[in-house]
């Protein structure tokens, strides 16, 4: 028999989802009917997957080593071999804001290279001592939004369990906004507006297809932006989702005609050569924390904006000086 006391970053989720990422080889079924025959009870009696843990909690194994094996688990702390250089816009106890450069990916995709900003935030918080992972049962330093490989900006993390079930609602529930900053071909007109159109994925090409009519399989997209600067054929603006669509800037922006500098999916390649420009000139620059329901343990942030230290040394902002 094995007993595994419940921490503060494992409470607050049901019973089978801290089983299932503690113990790689309890999959949810089999979690369900190990339960069933008491094979893992809760608190010294019979439980249900869906039980909410509480600190102090206690889980007793009635199994082999093999299924309570952390091997799988383990494998993924190569976060160790990554580096721990990252941009830090804000950091407190809870909470760490990072200016993720491009051409940086958030987490591992299908070219699975190590070096994405979750592991360099995980050796970061290691390094300092923040992060354990043999103190841990179920709990890691986790992202609460994310921005494309070639898209630079700020990215947020919550460093306990607690903050990252606050983040993740109120990203969800549109009370952290965000604001963007990007350079377009020509001047959009009106200067300061709300566009609405609908959007529709098409996964096999990672690529979004807009039109400004509904149609079945289309998802509403409102894009809000103001020019705030233009010289010659370009505009600085900034941007403000009401809706966060996969690619939507890029693609609301390209479908009006005003295409991103250095979007080679939705742009023009022959005049994103002209400027030298290799990725897309969009950095999401401004974080606001504007709560309209309780905050909880995060609840001091509330009122409170952040954005990077030097916009202006983005390449495509100084084409604008």
């Amino acid at each position: 028999m094995t007993e595994v006391v419940i921490k503060q970053n494992d409470a607050g989720q049901r019973a089978d989802r801290f089983l299932s990422k503690a113990y790689p080889n309890l999959k949810a079924p089999l979690v369900c009917k190990l339960m069933r025959k008491k094979r893992i009870k809760l608190n010294g009696a019979k439980t249900e997957p869906n039980v909410i843990l509480k600190t102090g909690d206690v889980f007793r194994f009635y199994l082999s080593e093999e299924l309570l094996s952390k091997e799988l688990k383990a494998d993924k702390t190569d976060f160790r071999e990554v580096s721990d250089d990252i941009n830090i816009v804000y950091e407190d106890e809870n909470i760490l804001l990072v200016d993720k450069p491009a051409g940086l990916v958030v987490h591992e995709d299908n070219d699975n290279s190590s070096d994405t900003l979750i592991n360099r935030i995980l050796s970061y918080l290691y390094h300092k001592g923040e992060y354990v992972p043999a103190e841990e049962n179920s709990f890691a330093p986790s992202l609460a939004n994310r921005i494309d490989r070639n898209t630079s900006g700020i990215v947020i993390a919550a460093k306990n369990a607690e903050s990252l079930r606050i983040l993740n609602q109120k990203v969800r529930d549109r009370e952290i906004r965000k604001l963007y900053v990007c350079a377009v071909r020509g001047i959009p007109e009106p200067r300061d507006t709300t566009l609405t159109a609908y959007l529709k994925k098409i996964p096999e090409e990672n690529r979004v297809i807009v039109c400004d009519t509904p149609k079945a399989g289309f998802l509403t997209i409102k894009t809000k932006y103001r020019v705030l600067k233009s010289a010659g054929e370009l505009s600085l603006v900034e941007v403000d989702l009401l809706t966060g669509r996969t690619h939507q800037i890029r693609a609301h922006f390209a479908h009006i005609g005003h295409a991103l500098l250095g979007d080679g999916k939705y742009g023009d390649n022959s005049f994103n050569k002209k400027y030298g420009a290799k990725a897309q000139a969009l950095c999401a620059y401004k974080i606001l924390f504007e709560f309209s329901t309780d905050g909880g343990a995060l609840e001091y942030l509330n009122g409170k904006e952040f954005e990077i230290a030097d916009k202006d040394s983005l390449n495509f902002v100084r084409l604008f000086d």
